[in-house]
């Protein structure tokens, strides 16, 4: 195995921190006593619970029906009895709307779960359908619809199909074990979304640092025509989807665009192995790998979670805590989000559970920017982040707009590498916030 090593311009290096589980095997989580699944766990339209308090439902029954084109069904994770319908709070912040399921420990598998006929028997639109009601939404965080994506606008061509293996976030390691672990499964999921789409090409890109994911899935890879693994440097955000692309088709997708519109669909491989395991074995979307890692955690591990577990339970089957906890992040800690409490349920775009200590916890002392430019360097977008944090921080908010603000994908890279710890990508989040609101305000008008 001889790959070039691609990658884009821009972009940093912070600490890996994924030594203590990126050679950990996934384990099958232990059965929690109840699961509350949340009815919006994607970028969308929330779903409408289809079943009541006292209802007995099974595993990978649907208890969730999407209303909207951007929005995919929710399905029980455990067999037992719906014990409450309720708002719970969740990684987003807010309360939505969960259905509490007592897990009754049988796993009653529902008895519409059955393989499909074969990727060859299926039609491009049977396919897309099959992922809409399987719930299928994007695992790498952004959580978008995949059937979504795969139901390409009129006007648009795409040609290419990239999965992003690249897992360039620090510390996770959920992605790089399951390119290892099961690697047909990744591979078949590039072939489902390679022919809902109708196009010849496909890529998995996945960066140096997992020479081992690299070996299994070129193993799976080999003899298949139209579809090669790329070898991309191990740098920050390279598992953003315009730096993906860019490095490794050499397009650019132009601001304000979608993938679409360079001729490309981007899937997580998390969510190329869901399809898999939709089609191959019926089962729609009622587990995730999880890594739960970090200095505050006993035991780290890589975890199957049910989706609806509690973080609380997911962490108790870790050994708990290391003393008191400094933050609790669901993701990582670039993207990643600091969570108020820890009785929120793991949904289908949680990739990890970071506990940090109090002393990694504690935020830097932010002083006056010294010109260095190197926010402008290590900008994934070309973005100059200093002007548009200084304009947000002034409230001006249609000059931070003229800096193209809303091309920022807030990966944090400014931040990090910023001297002076100025708060680069929270003030840009505040910009792209407002510009956006007065946006919809000025549409309902």
């Amino acid at each position: 195995m001889n790959l070039k090593t691609l990658s884009f311009k821009g972009g940093t290096h912070p600490p890996h921190n994924k030594g203590t589980t990126e050679n950990l095997k996934v384990v099958q989580s232990k059965q929690p006593d109840t699961v509350a699944i949340p009815m919006v766990q994607h970028i969308g339209a929330p779903c409408e619970p289809i079943v009541q308090k006292g209802d007995q439902v099974e595993v990978g029954q649907k208890i969730g029906e999407a209303k909207g084109f951007v929005s995919v069904p929710v399905h029980s994770s455990v067999s037992g009895e719906v014990i409450a319908i309720e708002p719970r709070l969740t990684s987003g912040g807010s309360a939505i709307t969960c259905v509490v399921i007592k897990n009754d420990m049988k796993d009653t598998v529902y008895e519409g779960i059955v393989p499909t006929a074969g990727i060859d028997k299926l039609s491009s639109e049977e396919i897309i359908n099959i992922i809409k009601e399987a719930g299928l939404a994007g695992m790498g965080g952004a959580a978008f619809p995949a059937h979504v994506k795969l139901s390409i606008p009129p006007g648009k061509t795409v040609d290419t199909v990239i999965l992003n293996g690249s897992e360039c976030e620090p510390y996770l390691t959920a992605d790089h074990r399951l390119l290892v672990e099961r690697p047909e499964d990744v591979v078949d999921g590039l072939i489902i979304f390679m022919k809902a789409l109708n196009v010849k090409k496909g890529f998995i890109g996945i960066e140096n640092n997992k020479p081992d994911a690299l070996e299994a899935v070129y193993n799976i890879v080999k003899g298949k025509e139209g579809i090669e693994v790329v070898a991309l440097k191990t740098k920050y955000p390279q598992g953003a989807e315009k730096q993906l692309i860019n490095a490794c088709i050499d397009r650019e997708v132009p601001s304000g665009g979608l993938p679409a519109d360079a001729g490309v669909v981007v899937n997580n491989v998390g969510t190329a192995a869901a399809a898999a395991e939709a089609i191959k074995r019926g089962m729609p979307l009622i587990k995730r790998i999880v890594t739960i890692t970090g200095k505050g955690v006993k035991n780290p591990q890589n975890l199957l979670v049910r989706i609806g577990t509690s973080f609380r339970d997911v962490i108790e089957e870790c050994g708990g805590f290391v003393g008191t906890p400094g933050k609790v992040i669901a993701g990582g800690p670039m993207m990643g989000i600091a969570q108020y409490s820890i009785d929120i349920p793991v949904i289908k775009g949680t990739s990890g559970i970071l506990v940090l200590t109090e002393e990694e916890a504690k935020l830097p002392e932010s002083s006056n920017c010294i010109r260095c430019g190197k926010c402008i360097e290590v900008c994934p977008i070309n973005l100059m982040p200093v002007n548009i944090s200084n304009y947000a921080l002034e409230d001006r908010f249609e000059q931070a707009e003229s800096c193209n603000a809303l091309d920022c994908i807030e990966c944090g890279a400014c931040s990090f590498i910023c001297p002076a710890k100025r708060p680069l990508v929270d003030s840009i989040r505040v910009a792209k916030r407002e510009i956006l609101a007065k946006r919809k305000k000025a549409q309902s008008k």
